[in-house]
């Protein structure tokens, strides 16, 4: 069990439910959600307005986000014009990652992370954010350059979180160094990137609060969904294989942890979230497989409403339903259980030396 600063301990309070369990919706998609209008509107992406791209979001924040106990979304287009649509009781996560990845100048099909440009965990707090969220590419059988990094970023952030007492969320994405994660050969690995990454990045030196993982299996290849709309046609394993990389994944962390949807269809990632919560997950952050259709249906914006309103909002109540499982972050064994969560620095003159 750690001790955890007042100010860290209000920001994670603020990201879940009474109850301590995590609900929380991510809109700072940037360039997916760029290609996704691009489709939509039949559009080079060159060509997506950016005034689009905030549309989008600001109707998926303005109808969404009061199902959540947080959003997280993005300094660039979702901040600016979504801001006062989170009502004042759902938390403020701000994205501190470029969107996508580096692939110069590292080995072949490696990938780097780096920071928006001109954006810092300082502006961030002043913006009035409850905590930060950072997506780390990662694969731990990457060059060393490219690890080397990897490791580095992800310290600097959880140095800057430390240092302005804001909750830091790390999320971590595997990738295939050959061939594609669309296969059921990816699948087989994914158990072991997924606990191996963690592995590393619940060291105290990452100074990471929660960790944002993909679940560490693959259901559409695995053998007792073969009569699911999403089964992919193969199988790399059975329920009990996935549910055992489930309860590995649980054992690694010393950190509460929680599932992120990568994109999947609502009805795998209910699955996920069972999965995972039987295992110790603490919750969810979730967003295309809540409202991805949405985009669809743009620039008709009385569609996008209606899909927001009816599908979308079932989606979020069926996930928000599912996570009722959860364990709450304060009964994680970092904290020791309910009652037992230790503020740092208690005395009668801690804030001389805050």
């Amino acid at each position: 069990m750690n001790d955890i600063s007042s100010g860290k301990l209000r920001g994670i309070m603020k990201l879940a439910d009474t109850n301590g369990r995590f609900k929380m919706m991510a809109i700072d998609q940037r360039g997916s959600m760029v290609q996704a209008l691009a489709d939509a509107l039949n559009k080079d992406k060159a060509d997506v307005q950016y005034e689009d791209v905030a549309a989008i979001k600001t109707l998926i924040t303005r109808i969404l986000t009061p199902n959540a106990t947080a959003v997280l979304t993005d300094p660039i287009y979702g901040h600016p014009y979504s801001i006062t649509e989170i009502p004042r009781d759902v938390a403020l996560l701000l994205a501190y990652e470029e969107s996508g990845y580096v692939s110069e100048g590292v080995a072949e099909n490696e990938r780097l992370s780096n920071p928006i440009t001109n954006w810092t965990i300082e502006k961030a707090q002043r913006a009035g954010a409850d905590a930060i969220k950072l997506l780390a590419y990662y694969h731990p059988d990457a060059s060393p350059e490219t690890l080397e990094h990897q490791q580095a970023f992800v310290r600097h952030v959880g140095d800057e979180c430390e240092k302005h007492d804001l909750p830091f969320l790390l999320e971590l994405v595997s990738y295939a160094l050959e061939g594609t994660t669309k296969s059921a050969a990816f699948a087989k690995q994914k158990p072991d990137l997924v606990i191996r990454s963690v592995a590393e990045f619940i060291d105290p030196s990452y100074k990471v609060d929660i960790l944002k993982l993909e679940f560490p299996a693959d259901l559409k290849y695995t053998a007792e969904y073969q009569n699911a709309s999403f089964y992919a046609g193969e199988s790399a394993y059975e329920l009990a294989e996935v549910k055992e990389a489930c309860q590995k994944l649980d054992e690694t962390s010393t950190l509460p942890w929680v599932i992120l949807s990568a994109g999947v269809d609502i009805e795998e990632f209910i699955e996920n979230v069972n999965l995972a919560t039987d295992a110790g997950a603490s919750g969810f952050l979730c967003g295309r497989a809540i409202w991805k259709e949405a985009v669809n249906y743009y620039p008709d914006t009385d569609a996008v409403k209606k899909f927001l309103e009816s599908e979308a909002t079932t989606n979020f109540k069926n996930a928000n339903a599912a996570a009722e499982n959860a364990l709450p972050w304060f009964e994680h064994r970092q904290f020791g259980g309910p009652g037992n969560v230790k503020i740092a620095k208690q005395s009668a003159t801690w804030y001389q030396d805050y």
